[in-house]
């Protein structure tokens, strides 16, 4: 299983042969300059709610590939009325099976609102499993709920957002990967804009000191997991 970021929090990891994008925010971020958004392959879409910054390349991404889009009802409805045709909705505590294993929706504690201001329903995080299960929180905040996510489906690595101010920080990021007994954790959604710069040293000292292993992959880079 490979992963590979394109910085803030839109990654594509590499599930059974199918390519798995995750919130595709690329053209507007001024660290990704290096990548462009109209080369970037994918089989599924998993969107996690409507923020500008997990949305922004989702309907030319969709168009361009003709992926499947993930998402919830109020997203689906949007697409729609953007051209897009292949979607898929669902919402929080929904499982369904797809061709490269099972996606369930889990709570994500933040806010959902689509580029104009419009609602964009519930946020929602994502549990894959699949030959390796693996859990992306979306933009949230620590909850009591993450001890529910690996029940059934132990982890083997977990994808979070380390920035702060609109999400968890790194400290939360790191008591929700013991609650999960989830000791590998990939982190996203930092530096991208001023509120969210973290110290890389100091975070990744901290994850080392409580036993956690964090991966910051560079943007670009492609890691073996």
């Amino acid at each position: 299983m490979t992963f590979t970021y394109y910085g803030h929090s839109c990654f594509s990891i590499d599930v059974k042969g199918k390519k798995l994008l995750f919130d595709p925010f690329i053209s507007p971020n001024e660290l990704a300059k290096n990548i462009s958004a109209d080369t970037v392959e994918a089989d599924y879409i998993l969107v996690s709610h409507g923020h500008a910054d997990h949305v922004a390349d989702l309907v030319s991404i969709a168009k361009r590939t003709g992926a499947l889009v993930i998402c919830n009802w109020e997203i689906y409805v949007w697409l729609q009325k953007q051209g897009v045709e292949n979607i898929h909705p669902m919402n929080t505590g929904g499982k369904k099976a797809f061709e490269f294993g099972t996606v369930k929706c889990v709570t994500a504690q933040h806010s959902s609102s689509f580029p104009d201001g419009s609602y964009a329903g519930n946020p929602m995080g994502f549990v894959i499993c699949a030959n390796k299960n693996f859990y992306y929180s979306g933009d949230t905040a620590l909850t009591m709920d993450m001890q529910l996510v690996p029940q059934g489906a132990p982890l083997s690595f977990s994808i979070l957002p380390i920035g702060d101010n609109f999400t968890m920080g790194y400290e939360d990021a790191a008591r929700a990967a013991h609650m999960m007994n989830c000791h590998t954790v990939i982190g996203v959604h930092y530096n991208t804009f001023p509120y969210i710069v973290i110290d890389e040293a100091q975070v990744k000292d901290h994850f080392q000191r409580n036993g956690l292993d964090l991966q910051l992959p560079a943007i670009g880079e492609t890691i073996t997991l």
